[in-house]
């Protein structure tokens, strides 16, 4: 995270500061766009929405709030003049009248609580709807592509969930809240400008000699007095802006690193791993507590002006306006209608002042989606621009080189890195056909895994281009396949709509693929990833590839967690259920071996002075099939 404010004077340093805190921030901070208000990236995110497919709904709620947010502009209008007649009423000892003047205030407190119930209940339909489409939008950037997984790659933002989540909610919340305040803001000030100027008259005053009247005095003190609280509220409260986008940050770091500890659960206790992992996550939330200590001096004095210029707005009028009462130039029911048309106008200009604190909040939020956004852009231009050249092409065509076969030509695999990729391999080319049995070994870190992401579309990371039949069915069972939560049955029909199966046709597979135990309880919803062992996972991966019958199956490490018997079980279901499929390999057991017809090792290459690469290349079986 980069700067956001210096240190105040006076403060103790913090002890040992991480780089990005903004405790370390011990001199003048470098331009930081995450922590500025960026007004015109913002409108752009914003924007979209109110010229999509929804613009007519949106519109059409948007008018009506604006009409009910006018309607209660009118009736403080109406209670202002109220005031002048109740408090001359009073002055005069006129009982009947002030009797009269109370009905008119129930009748006008009536329509000020109707008035506010329906804006509320339609801003918060306006809100919803708008916080649906930006997540629809949002999600199928985040999906399409395989971003996600670009993003998380390349580490181009942190915690994502949340930015989907809490982001898009603030953005739509709060854009509405301080745009309706703005709208409300001048149409009170229109409103009451002319009534303020009309009642406070002029300033009489002498000056060296002269004598100099100022029209409408009132309403230049409401602006000087507001211009001078935004100023101040300004200066107080930018950093925390910065600041804000920090802890929202590292809220959500702590939320994750909670969240891992939770699906670790097993491993960390069969390590005794407790201690290290309270000590890690008491380091994470100290993150979150030193933020807030400088959240919290920033607030204090945020507050402390917003108080002061709120509690001195009350009085202030009075004040003003005394000396025009006290000569009797006004009445008592005028001097209160001053009192509050001022406080109308004040009020209207100082909607910076007031809505500072969201407008941080909404801001910070804005900023970290216009991060978000700007990663999802690189992703995006990433898996645009790759040609074989500039990353691994993945092609989808009707007649490939091989008719019905995935090939791969001047293939180079790679690591990503921050200013250059580091190759893996040496170029090579390999061709899988309908129906072949492909085993891929070779020494760890050499890259397999790597191979299987490229075949899938997902590692742009090299060069070379691979392509494979338009109308293909491709399936990956990774070393740790994904069980989604909810039913069982839904997880075996993966990626499929939970329902393309039976429950019978379900129950008979997990029976021949030794999960009877799990036959009668398709429909239990649980979390079946942390539910079930590895092994049992491997075992489900299985019987889900059977049931997608896909042409080219590709498994990496699928059986590590498998006895032998229990292996040569699974391979002997998929060859006899499965008869057509390519089926390739990565494994380390030689007992795999019996299964494929053919080799690819990867042998290391040394080049002097330098990493060393790998061949990928045909080889011999371990043992004859």
């Amino acid at each position: 995270m980069a700067n956001v404010a210096p240190l105040p004077r006076g403060c103790p340093p913090c002890p040992s500061p991480r780089p990005d805190d903004p405790a370390a921030d011990t001199g003048p901070a470098p331009r930081d766009i995450r922590g500025q208000l960026r007004l015109g990236a913002t409108w752009r995110l914003l924007k979209p929405y109110w010229v999509s497919d929804d613009r007519k709904a949106a519109l059409g709620l948007l008018a009506l709030v604006v009409g009910l947010n006018l309607a209660l502009v009118a009736a403080n209008v109406w209670l202002t003049n109220w005031n002048r007649v109740f408090y001359n009423a009073l002055e005069a000892r006129d009982f009947a009248a002030f009797k009269l003047q109370l009905a008119h205030f129930c009748a006008i407190a009536a329509a000020f609580i109707v008035i506010a119930i329906m804006k509320q209940f339609y801003t918060m339909m306006l809100e919803m709807r708008w916080r649906t489409w930006l997540t629809g939008e949002w999600l199928q950037r985040w999906t399409s592509g395989q971003a996600y997984y670009r993003v998380e790659q390349s580490h181009g933002a942190d915690n994502p969930d949340q930015r989907l989540a809490e982001d898009l909610r603030t953005l739509a919340s709060t854009s509405l809240t301080l745009s309706l305040g703005l709208l409300n803001s001048v149409v009170t000030l229109l409103s009451f400008v002319t009534l303020l100027w009309t009642l406070s008259g002029p300033l009489v005053f002498a000056l060296g000699g002269r004598t100099v009247a100022i029209p409408g005095y009132m309403v230049w003190f409401a602006v000087l007095y507001a211009v001078a609280g935004s100023w101040l509220t300004h200066r107080i409260g930018k950093p925390l802006i910065g600041l804000s986008f920090r802890q929202e940050q590292t809220e959500a770091d702590f939320r994750y690193a909670l969240m891992r500890l939770r699906e670790n659960a097993e491993g960390i206790a069969l390590y005794g791993g407790e201690p290290a992992e309270r000590a890690g996550l008491r380091a994470s939330f100290d993150h979150i507590r030193e933020n807030w200590r400088w959240l919290m001096i920033y607030t204090r004095r945020l507050v402390f002006v917003n108080s002061g210029y709120g509690q001195v707005a009350i009085v202030f009028p009075l004040i003003v306006a005394a000396p025009h009462y006290f000569s009797g130039a006004i009445t008592l029911g005028v001097l209160m209608q001053i009192a509050s048309a001022f406080g109308q106008v004040q009020g209207a200009l100082s909607w910076f002042v007031d809505g500072y604190a969201s407008l941080v909040g909404w801001q910070a939020a804005a900023n970290r989606l216009l991060d978000f956004q700007s990663a999802l852009g690189a992703a995006e231009a990433e898996h645009a621009a790759r040609d074989g050249l500039r990353g691994i092409a993945l092609l989808e065509r009707d007649r490939t080189p091989a008719p019905g076969a995935i090939t791969a030509a001047g293939l180079v695999l790679a690591l990503p890195g921050r200013n250059e990729r580091r190759p893996l391999t040496e170029p090579f080319s390999m061709t899988v056909r309908p129906g072949e049995r492909l085993l891929v070994t070779g020494p760890s870190g050499a890259g397999k895994s790597v191979l299987f992401r490229a075949m899938a579309g997902i590692w742009p990371y090299g060069r070379g281009a691979i392509e494979r039949p338009a109308d293909a069915r491709t399936l990956f069972l990774p070393q740790r396949s994904y069980v989604p939560s909810g039913t069982l049955a839904a997880a075996l029909d993966y990626p499929s709509p939970p329902g393309t199966h039976d429950d019978a046709t379900l129950a008979a597979l997990l029976r021949d693929c030794r999960l009877e135990r799990l036959a009668g309880q398709l429909q239990r919803r649980d979390n079946w990833g942390m539910r079930l062992s590895p092994g049992e996972q491997q075992r489900l991966a299985f019987a889900r590839a059977i049931l997608q019958r896909p042409d080219f199956l590709f498994l990496d490490e699928a059986t590590s967690a498998l006895d032998e018997e229990t292996e040569a079980a699974m391979y002997a279901l998929l060859v006899e259920r499965l008869p057509r499929a390519a089926i390739v390999s990565i494994a380390h057991r030689s007992t795999v071996a019996r299964w494929h017809d053919r080799h690819l090792r990867y042998r290391p290459v040394h080049a002097a002075g330098e990493e060393p690469r790998y061949l990928p290349a045909p080889a011999a079986l371990p043992h004859p099939v």
